[in-house]
């Protein structure tokens, strides 16, 4: 402990009981002696990191030799028993004499971690697509889809996104902030003056009317000034150093802000590159089914021509084709309105992808197995509940702030000046004045406001706390969600496959069968209308399995750690990922297979009946057209620029990585 600090408590205790003061503890009664203060003292850092200012007593001073060692006036014993009396007396007040001494000198309550409700395992823990257990990258979750572009695109978008940069500049103003706080620690008013003023006095006024009529006497004078003022309020009662903490803890929760957005933006980037090959997988089954149906019209035609079918058979296969037609427009515009989003995310004006996206693909391969660990984890590693403890922290240290309000504020002011009628003299031995003393300031008879206000930091301590439970609430209903959609629908893709293989070979025979004239052709628009159902049901699917896997790993809060590092963007690029696997992808319609001819049938005295093959050869179907050979390699997007360290008008820092420790453990019970 300080020996200012020890000298004050050993002397209220010593002269509250009736035993006679030790002397060693006088020399600080002179801080409250205008006289006995000395500027210039040594200074140096506290035991609580503020700064400590030591001033010693006049040169050549002797209290035991002057007699001052058991002499105390009226002044000096109240000046000291100041601190008792305040914290006896101030009503409102929530910290002890005991309290006070025990926290540092700090009024307020000491902050502790709050206690979340938690479970000790996931509901479908125990499906075979979940592990509790296993080796994950959570900095880089992306990467078990294999796609080298999808990395590129994260990597951009960590770079150039501007709601990200946003995110970092609110890190440097809260660290600015906190700047402002620790300042308040050192004398706050630090002032240079200076006046100049030409003065006429009054020749009728009272009393320089009598001095008037003398002779030599001047009416007029000039007045100059300079010099500087000093304010020191100092931190009896933690107020500055409670701001400090309200301002460490503001910092944090900014920077897990940040890390928040940076997980939002990774699981938006992967979503809407999902979503674009989704829909280039949807339209390449479109194009095929027209194809199939353009040959199913053709037949169609081709027997309506011969007289054995109505021109029924030729507007339903019109009718089927043409609403297979109108999917690709809708397609295509929701692929523009994905590239678009695309393009926003990596902080670029709409422009086409293609050049970065190369050409249509497939969606990645998902995993068959996801790594969750426990629900305990959440905590550890989401941003927003990790935020919202911060939060909880900082308005936790506002207290302290509004309680330090009951006490007297004590402050040192001093000033130094010259001042001389004439400039030529302003600087000179003569010219200087000064003066320097200490001083309180208590505000009384408001403590009715004073401790409302308490009151109320208290009932927003109150709500932090109760923001931060729900909000790991939300987390684990989040993450529950999402595992439980990921699993659903894996189920659901197996299924649509089965029945999209059922329905494509049906389509088949349908088409084969019509042909051969055993069935009526709406047993063909059926099939064909069903296959193109299955097949857009089963991209989808599978889009939504990849989208539902980011989903989890969003969930979880992966991802912000790739910013710890500032080259781990770069090193991004350049993971050696497997190439992309291909994908099974729904199967696509055969065009129709030409029938063999029948052996001929008994003749019948009735209406003859059509033989097949008596038609002539329907026309060759077209064969659909094949997908674009895949290019050997996937092209890369430009390479972005390494992290900038200067701080220029134009240079704006790609990441801020925290200068603070990584949070407390947070106690956890369930």
């Amino acid at each position: 402990m300080d020996a200012p600090w020890a000298s004050i408590v050993s002397l209220l205790s010593n002269r509250l009981a009736g035993r006679p003061t030790s002397q060693r503890i006088l020399p600080f009664a002179r801080l409250f002696k205008t006289g006995g203060i000395v500027m210039g003292g040594q200074t140096g850092r506290g035991r609580w990191g503020h700064p400590a200012t030591h001033i010693p007593t006049k040169v050549g001073s002797n209290p035991a030799r002057s007699g001052e060692g058991m002499v105390w006036s009226g002044s000096r014993l109240w000046s000291c028993l100041l601190v008792t009396i305040t914290l006896l007396v101030a009503p409102g007040c929530s910290t002890s004499l005991r309290e006070w001494w025990a926290k540092g000198f700090k009024v307020g309550p000491d902050y502790c971690p709050p206690s979340a409700e938690v479970g000790e395992a996931w509901i479908d823990s125990n499906e075979p697509g979940v592990k509790t257990t296993g080796d994950v990258d959570y900095a880089h979750w992306w990467t078990v889809f294999n796609d080298p572009t999808l990395n590129e695109l994260v990597y951009t978008a960590y770079e150039e996104n501007l709601p990200l940069k946003v995110a970092a500049w609110r890190i440097i103003e809260a660290r600015y902030q906190l700047g402002v706080a620790r300042g308040y620690l050192w004398p706050q008013e630090q002032q240079a003056m200076g006046a100049y003023s030409r003065n006429q006095m009054s020749k009728e006024a009272f009393p320089m009317s009598k001095f008037s009529q003398m002779a030599g006497f001047n009416m007029s004078y000039d007045d100059w000034v300079a010099g500087l003022n000093l304010a020191w309020e100092l931190d009896f009662w933690g107020r500055f150093r409670r701001m400090i903490e309200s301002a460490e803890a503001n910092v944090q929760a900014q920077e897990e802000d940040y890390n928040a957005a940076l997980v939002l933006l990774q699981a938006e980037v992967a979503s809407t590159y999902i979503q674009l090959r989704e829909l280039d997988e949807r339209l390449e089954l479109a194009r095929k089914n027209v194809a199939l149906q353009k040959d199913t019209l053709a037949i169609a035609k081709a027997r309506f021509e011969q007289g054995v079918v109505s021109q029924l058979d030729v507007h339903q296969a019109q009718a089927i084709l043409s609403n297979t037609e109108s999917m690709i427009p809708m397609l295509e515009a929701m692929r523009r309105v994905s590239e678009n989003r695309l393009c926003t995310l990596l902080g670029q004006p709409p422009q086409d992808l293609d050049a970065v996206l190369g050409p249509s693909g497939k969606i990645p391969n998902v995993p068959p197995e996801v790594v969750v660990g426990i629900p305990a984890d959440l905590i550890r590693r989401r941003p927003d509940v990790r935020r919202a403890e911060r939060l909880a922290a900082a308005q936790c240290a506002r207290i302290g702030v509004a309680e330090a309000e009951f006490y007297p504020h004590i402050a040192i002011t001093g000033q130094l000046a010259w001042q001389a009628e004439n400039f030529n003299d302003l600087f000179g031995g003569r010219a200087f004045t000064g003066m320097i003393g200490p001083g309180f300031r208590w505000n009384i008879l408001n403590y009715g406001r004073l401790r409302n206000n308490v009151l109320m930091e208290d009932a927003r301590f109150r709500q932090a706390i109760l923001g931060y439970q729900e909000t790991v609430l939300r987390a684990a209903e989040e993450a529950e969600d999402m595992i439980t959609a990921y699993l659903m629908e894996q189920r659901r893709l197996r299924a649509l496959e089965q029945a999209t293989e059922a329905t494509a070979q049906a389509s088949q025979l349908a088409v084969a069968q019509y042909q051969q004239g055993l069935i009526d052709f709406q047993r063909v628009i059926d099939s064909q209308r069903a296959l193109v159902q299955q097949q857009d049901a089963l991209a989808e699917s599978r889009g939504k399995v990849a989208l539902n896997l980011i989903g989890v790993y969003k969930a979880l809060g992966g991802g912000w750690e790739m910013r710890r590092n500032p080259s781990a963007g770069i090193i991004l690029t350049q993971l050696k990922t497997k190439p992309a696997g291909t994908s099974q992808p729904a199967p696509a319609p055969q065009p129709a297979v030409q029938p063999q001819p029948a052996p001929a049938t008994p003749s019948v005295p009735s209406e003859p009946q059509p033989m097949p093959q008596t038609l002539p050869p329907a026309p060759a179907p077209a064969q659909p057209p094949a997908a674009a050979p895949a290019p050997a390699t996937t092209p890369q997007l430009p390479s972005p620029p390494a992290p900038t360290t200067r701080w220029g008008e134009e240079d704006v820092p790609p990441m801020v990585v925290p200068t603070a420790g990584e949070l407390p453990e947070i106690n956890i019970s369930g």
